[in-house]
């Protein structure tokens, strides 16, 4: 019985510009909409942070976590984005970045920490 094959994942942490919220959320509406129609693409989720742990013995206890409530410097926003291999995210990264490079790079405060690997599970 043969192996079956594991997808490529990227999980993408972006920092955004508090000022340039909205327009990163309406652009990732596009680049999620890009992406689920590109050959190759199992799966595109963002989350935007909006909570934090209380510490570790809260959680221990199985408290709820916090609502953030300060005024941030920056906005914290994760891509998971799931493939085929990784010559279709070679494929995919290069038609999302000559669409929407510009735009992202406005709306970023550095550059996104990017994490890549096979699936596992």
């Amino acid at each position: 019985m043969s192996e079956p094959s594991k997808s490529f994942v990227e999980v993408c942490v972006y920092e955004v510009k508090p000022n340039r919220v909205e327009e990163f959320e309406g652009l990732i509406g596009r680049v999620s909409t890009h992406h689920r129609d590109f050959p190759g693409v199992k799966d595109v989720r963002y989350m935007k942070r909006t909570h934090r742990q209380r510490d570790f013995a809260a959680v221990k206890m199985g408290e709820p976590p916090i609502k953030l409530t300060r005024a941030p410097k920056s906005v914290t926003y994760v891509l998971y984005w799931e493939l085929e291999s990784e010559i279709a995210h070679g494929q995919a990264t290069k038609a999302g970045l000559e669409h929407f490079f510009k735009q992202f790079a406005r709306c970023l405060v550095t550059t996104p920490r990017i994490i890549l690997g096979e699936r596992i599970q």
